[in-house]
């Protein structure tokens, strides 16, 4: 014969209540009151995790927003010149920084003023006019990269 242990006693002893509710629980199609409380509990769980929701976006923009230093600092271009290494010319105040950027490290490579830009021809403002096909667009542009 098996031995009862203490759990299996346990779990002898609560099944006739455990039973006993379950019976006395209304079935599928309960009052309405019961369907009013169960809707009225869903929508206020749906409007907390909402509210949760926007309250974290809140926080994140607050986080990731550009202080007064950083929104000085603007991207003027960027040229590949290896694998993972990039050239990036960055405004910062009056002055125009030529940094190399490469995997763990940003070197200062030269110094200049806005003024000494070269500024790009008159028609090159715009890399694909809207009256022009983009099949002319990148003939022309296979052109000038095999005339280097």
């Amino acid at each position: 014969m098996h031995r009862l242990t203490f759990p299996y006693l346990a779990l002898l002893l609560a099944a006739p209540d455990a039973v006993a509710q379950a019976a006395s629980t209304p079935t599928a199609g309960g009052t309405p009151n019961d369907l009013t409380g169960s809707l009225m509990q869903m929508l206020f769980g749906l409007v907390v995790v909402i509210a949760l929701l926007l309250a974290c976006l809140w926080v994140i923009r607050r986080l990731t927003a550009t202080r007064g230093s950083a929104a000085a600092i603007k991207v003027l271009g960027a040229a590949a010149v290896g694998p993972r290494e990039r050239v990036v010319l960055v405004r910062l105040g009056e002055q125009v920084l030529v940094l190399g950027v490469a995997p763990g490290s940003v070197t200062k490579l030269h110094e200049m003023k806005p003024e000494d830009l070269p500024l790009p021809p008159e028609g090159n403002m715009q890399l694909t006019p809207p009256n022009r096909a983009f099949s002319a667009w990148l003939k022309q542009a296979m052109e000038r990269r095999d005339a280097r």
